[in-house]
């Protein structure tokens, strides 16, 4: 008779199938579709489905590939996709729409060849960085450039394929080796987060919400009414947009700065009023008291910039300093998480010992993981291994590579805490990033011109983390936990998606521009923009160099003592109702734009849950997820229509 360790184990790895051979070749057909029309509504149109969560775009084709899926089961059960095998599309869709975003590949392709194309005798490119510029990472033959910028040309000529050949390849991998790393991480850190503190996960209900067995959610008389409702604001919109006779219900952000013009008020700087149903349909299932700390946090900082103006000390170059006060309290945040898994630390170190022993006493937790735990920590090892050689080959010195990607993946681990505990749809921190945080610390003049060279390319990855890829393979996780999928399978689908992902990105990014033309106008503004900032900003640091931002460094442990604080009346006080996320958030340009949706979310949930309690909640939860759907699909289709009709119409984002 088998022992019941053994037999455990077994039932566990009989999770169900994600990767299966008809998930994977709908992923391979859907992924260069999706990154078609991404690339058509962020490069070409400049609206961005990419940098709110849960994504759109991914959404909308789950939601027709279960209407699609539902008919073609009619003719045969084998043809139906299985809740599983539709989540697993549905992770997939969402690592490669992370990687083709504003905030990521759509960045990188466009550095590349851009200081040679647009070196002139007044900037001195030439003299000052070209050397620097590594020539396997980079495109520098400005006769292959000529036709990516000036279009009526093609990819698929002998000298472009061959010019574009070896960086495409070097930065797919470097690209699959950040993110095997992240999941390394996120296998590590996935069972603390999800099934000991059991952090909500608010991005992800409306994707399982939808894929029940039992489909209950599309049989909701509250979802639908939310769908309607949603629905009918957007469809009152895009006809405003066709016929501008017929009115239209401001629920996009607009700006009301233009009322605080007298001192001090007109010191806030801008300020933003939206009602997006998505965003307020979303933030309904963010824990009240962040929502509260959120928007509260939100006016302490326009108050703070106020006070400012008051006191004379605006003129301090950079107050608040805002930035330097959320890396502090993300740091504090991030401590204080590891403090309370403290105990699963010393689990993982055990199992990791475990592992490289041989031993394997924890075989079956590691069951329910990704991977065992000595191979996440050989994995993050051989991977950071692989960053550093690359990192120095392409020139940065060797004592900054382990701080700039020591920074990188505690940023990452926090985005990942963030959206895990918060859900909050835009994540973005700007100007919060290893490079910068490496410049206030030392200075640039620390720095070797190569080795800020570097950090110009990795920009790519690092000017903001709206579209960040590591909370998605945690949120990946979190599904395949809840719905009970392999997750060897669901770990297998982000790998695959990424390799697939980056080279399809490559490939359509590059077909588009050498048809079109980078610079012929056809684009939206950051078609040139983002070389132009990266490159400028690498100008300014060789032509002004700086040293260590003692006043930023200040601000930044005062960013730590406040967040601390706040964590200790916390701990103290149950009734205490500000959170420190709240705070590292307030400046965000996600904040700036969705503060009063929170407000909205936030007086809706404190009514049912006053009114009902935890009974209403759950029965008023389906209607505001209906909100988010049909926001969200009748949106995406008036982006499809405008990509047919090749014209503007009505988008339900920004």
């Amino acid at each position: 008779m088998q022992d019941l360790p053994e037999r455990t184990a077994r039932n566990i790895r009989k999770g169900e199938r994600g990767l299966t051979l008809k998930a994977f070749f709908i992923a391979m057909l859907l992924i260069p579709l999706n990154v078609f029309w991404i690339i058509q509504l962020e490069v070409v149109r400049y609206t961005h489905p990419t940098l709110i969560h849960p994504l759109s775009n991914v959404i909308f084709i789950i939601f027709w590939l279960m209407v699609f899926s539902a008919l073609l089961g009619k003719l045969s059960s084998k043809l139906r996709l299985t809740p599983a095998e539709l989540l697993t599309i549905y992770v997939m869709l969402c690592i490669v729409s992370s990687l083709c975003s504003h905030d990521m590949m759509e960045i990188l392709v466009t550095i590349l060849g851009h200081p040679f194309r647009f070196a002139t005798f007044e900037n001195e490119w030439q003299q000052l960085f070209w050397k620097e510029l590594p020539t396997w990472l980079t495109v520098q033959d400005t006769s292959v450039l000529s036709g990516y910028y000036e279009g009526q040309s093609t990819l698929y000529r002998k000298a472009h394929l061959t010019a574009w050949a070896l960086p495409i390849v070097w930065w797919t991998l470097f690209i699959l080796v950040l993110m095997f790393v992240m999941l390394c991480i996120n296998t590590l850190l996935r069972i603390q987060w999800t099934e000991r503190e059991r952090l909500t996960y608010p991005i992800i209900q409306l994707p399982l919400a939808m894929t029940e067995t039992n489909t209950s959610f599309f049989k909701n008389k509250l979802m639908w009414l939310g769908f309607s409702i949603a629905a009918a604001i957007s469809i009152l919109n895009l006809l405003n947009s066709i016929y501008p006779a017929v009115p239209y219900l401001p629920v996009k952000r607009q700006n009301i700065h233009q009322y605080f013009t007298g001192r001090p008020w007109n010191a806030m700087g801008g300020v933003r009023l939206s009602f997006y149903p998505f965003a307020i349909g979303i933030s309904f299932l963010i824990p009240l008291d962040l929502l509260f700390s959120c928007w509260a946090f939100y006016w302490v900082y326009k108050f703070e910039l106020m006070a400012g103006s008051v006191l004379g000390i605006r003129n301090l170059p950079g107050f608040p300093y805002a930035d330097a006060q959320s890396f502090g309290a993300y740091m504090v945040l991030l401590a204080t998480a590891g403090w309370v898994g403290r105990t699963h630390v010393k689990r993982i170190f055990t199992g990791v010992v475990e592992g490289l022993r041989g031993t394997g006493t924890s075989r079956i937790d590691m069951q329910r993981e990704p991977m065992p735990y000595h191979i996440a920590f050989l994995g993050i090892v051989g991977g950071m291994l692989f960053l550093t050689v690359f990192s120095y080959k392409a020139g940065m010195s060797l004592w900054v590579i382990p701080i700039f990607f020591g920074l990188y993946f505690l940023l990452a681990t926090m985005i990942a805490r963030l959206r895990a505990e918060l859900g909050f749809l835009v994540h973005d921190l700007h100007r919060v990033d290893p490079h910068g945080l490496i410049v206030t610390a030392f200075g640039t003049q620390r720095l070797t011109t190569s080795t800020k060279a570097v950090f110009s390319l990795y920009m790519f990855f690092n000017r903001a983390y709206r579209a960040h890829p590591m909370p998605q393979e945690l949120e990946a996780l979190k599904i395949s936990e809840r719905r009970q999928i392999r997750p060897q399978h669901t770990a297998a689908a982000i790998l695959i998606a990424t390799l697939v992902g980056a080279i399809v990105i490559f490939w359509l990014l590059l077909d588009s521009y050498y048809r079109h033309g980078a610079e012929t106008g056809y684009y939206g503004p950051w078609a040139l923009g983002f070389g132009r900032g990266v490159y400028r900003q690498l100008e300014n640091w060789l032509n002004y160099p700086q040293g260590t931002d003692i006043p930023a460094l200040a601000f930044m442990g005062g960013g730590v003592g406040v967040a601390f604080g706040l964590m200790v009346l916390r701990t103290r006080f149950l009734w205490w109702p500000l959170h420190p996320l709240g705070y590292a958030m307030a400046n965000s340009w996600g904040m700036s734009n969705l503060w009063s949706c929170l407000f909205v979310a936030w007086i809706a949930k404190a009514i049912v849950l006053h009114q009902g309690g935890l009974k209403a909640y759950r029965q008023m939860v389906p209607f505001f997820l209906g909100l988010a759907l049909g926001d969200y699909i009748s949106g995406s289709l008036w982006s499809i229509g405008s990509i047919l009709a090749n014209t503007t119409l009505y988008q339900f984002w920004p």
